[in-house]
Formats: structure tokens, C-alpha cells, sequence
């Protein structure tokens, strides 16, 4: 197939056209990008920070965090911009690199969630043998792999796009540059690729689905062992992991385990993992956290202390 593409911008058509409708968007999801930066980013320097949160569970989380706020930066910044604007263009290369960032931090993102799901497993399952099992190097290793896990499937992404051809309707009916909509405005029939994507993601969304309900239904099956305290303690650090499981692979798994087909809800389920979960991702994890919570009223009191004395 000989690529001959002519557009050079896209248009996005975001969540609405309706002006009214488009204020209140702006106010809306200024403040969620706005608690998104300032949650994780709170997160981020707690475990930096506090002397407390050394185990390898925190070592994620605060990776977690890391990455919800670079996959959120991936959309939010453009769509807030966008309802500014009467003109919602985006370039060729602006729209592959969006499409690139998507594909890359929100695949790591899911890697980064199985890791943590073994972290709880091995922790409970195995309490005697976490620390052995779970050393700095090993913690390290994986990290590595969740980074690379997603880098593989964004390449993969990128360069099934990068051979469509673009050369008659370019707008985007969604509020960033994703596959699905993309595959629309191909000037060339595109069931192949829509295979390869659908296989791609739904292999990465289904694959470590599988294995992270094997992960907990493993710990919830070793806790009738445990005392009733071990059980309490247990099911809070875990009942926080499956809540964000749950409401991050959900919207993936109707996105991205279809043949090559868009809905009119797609805008509204894509907001719930681009901007909801990395919003709600730190009040999850420190709200059913007594340990977070303590660290950060530490770390607050310190600041305040510091400041007191400077002054």
C-alpha cells in the first residue's frame, strides 16, 4: 500500500459544541487536572520524603502516581485549550505523539497496577519470604519491565498509524487522537489494522485482567487463615487496589476489546481513565491508608515547623 496522505491537521471535535456546555467543561476539568497534578504530586513527594513508607508497595505507588499525572498531561492540557479556543486543530505530529503518549502511560500504568497486585500477593501469601522475594533489585527490574511493557505496545501503536493514509475528512470525533476514531478517517480500508490494534490492546487489557483477578482471589483465599486483624488490614490495602482495578480497566476493556467500532459514549468512557482514575487514584490510596495519612501529617507538620523556624 503506497501511503499518500494530504492532511497535515486534524480537528478535534472534544466533548461538546455546545458554548454553554463548553464553559462548564472548562471549569469542570480545570479542576480536575488541577487535583490530579496537586494529589499525585502529593503522593509523590510523601513517599519521597517520608522515612516511614520504605516498603515496596510505596516504591509503586509512587511510580503510580508518576504516571497518572503523565498520562493525564497526555490529554487534559489539549482539551482544556481546546474549549478556550473556536479553532480545536491539532497537527499530524502533534496527533501521533498524543496518540504515542496515550498508548505508552496508560499500558505502563496497567503494569504498573499487576506489579503492585503481585506486591499484595507475595506480602500476604508469603509474608515470611516478602522482603527476600521483593528486594530493591527485583522491585527495580519490574518497574523496568511495566516501562518497557508499554514503550513496546506505543511502538506498536505508532507505527501501525504512521502507514494510513490521511487524505480526504479530518476531524476527530473525540477530545484526543486515539485509534478507533483515527481509523475512521483512513482513506483505505483499515480491517486489518483495526485486527492488530484490537488484538494489541485487547491483549493487554484482557491478559493482565486474567491475572490480576488470579492475584486476588490467591489473597482472598489465603485470608481465612489469617487472624481477624490480618483480615481487616489486609482487605483495606487491598479493597483500595480493586477499586482502582476496577474503575481503570473497565472503561479500557469496552474501549479497546471491540472490533473497529466507535460509539457515541466513547468520549465519556475514555474521560473516566484518561482523567477520572488519575484523579481519584490519590484520595483512594490515602483515604484507606492510615499509614499514608500519618506520613503526609507528618510531612505537613514538618513544613510547618521549618517554616516557623525560618521566620
Amino acid at each position: 500500500m503506497e501511503k499518500i496522505s494530504n492532511v497535515t491537521v486534524f480537528i478535534l471535535r472534544g466533548l461538546s459544541q455546545n458554548p454553554k456546555v463548553e464553559e462548564v467543561c472548562l471549569v469542570v476539568f480545570s479542576f480536575f487536572y488541577s487535583a490530579i497534578l496537586l494529589g499525585n504530586l502529593l503522593i509523590i513527594l510523601t513517599v519521597s520524603m517520608g522515612n516511614v513508607l520504605k516498603s515496596p508497595m510505596y516504591f509503586f505507588l509512587k511510580y503510580l502516581s508518576f504516571v497518572d499525572i503523565c498520562y493525564s498531561s497526555v490529554t487534559a492540557p489539549k482539551m482544556i485549550i481546546n474549549l478556550l479556543v473556536k479553532s480545536k486543530t491539532i497537527s499530524y505530529m502533534g496527533c501521533m505523539l498524543q496518540l504515542f503518549g496515550v498508548h505508552f502511560f496508560g499500558p505502563t500504568e496497567v503494569f504498573i497496577l499487576v506489579v503492585m497486585a503481585y506486591d499484595r500477593y507475595v506480602a500476604i501469601c508469603k509474608p515470611l519470604h516478602y522482603m527476600t522475594i521483593m528486594d530493591q533489585d527485583r522491585c527495580q527490574k519490574m518497574l523496568l519491565g511495566a516501562w518497557l511493557g508499554g514503550f513496546l505496545h506505543s511502538i506498536i501503536e505508532l507505527a501501525l498509524m504512521l502507514q494510513l493514509p490521511f487524505c480526504g475528512p479530518n476531524v476527530i470525533n473525540h477530545y484526543f487522537c486515539d485509534v478507533h476514531p483515527m481509523l475512521k478517517l483512513a482513506c483505505t480500508d483499515t480491517y486489518v489494522f483495526g485486527v492488530v490494534d484490537t488484538a494489541t490492546s485487547g491483549t493487554v487489557a484482557l491478559g493482565t485482567f486474567i491475572i490480576l483477578i488470579i492475584s486476588y482471589t490467591l489473597i482472598l483465599m489465603s485470608l481465612r487463615k489469617q487472624s481477624a486483624e490480618g483480615r481487616r488490614k489486609a482487605l483495606s490495602t487491598c479493597g483500595s487496589h480493586i477499586t482502582v482495578v476496577i474503575m481503570f480497566f473497565g472503561p479500557c476493556t469496552f474501549m479497546y476489546m471491540r472490533p473497529n467500532t466507535t460509539f457515541a459514549e466513547d468520549k465519556m468512557v475514555a474521560l473516566f481513565y484518561t482523567i477520572i482514575a488519575p484523579m481519584l487514584n490519590p484520595l483512594i490510596y490515602t483515604l484507606r491508608n492510615a499509614e499514608v495519612k500519618n506520613a503526609m501529617k507528618k510531612l505537613w507538620c514538618r513544613k510547618v515547623f521549618w517554616e516557623a523556624n525560618d521566620k
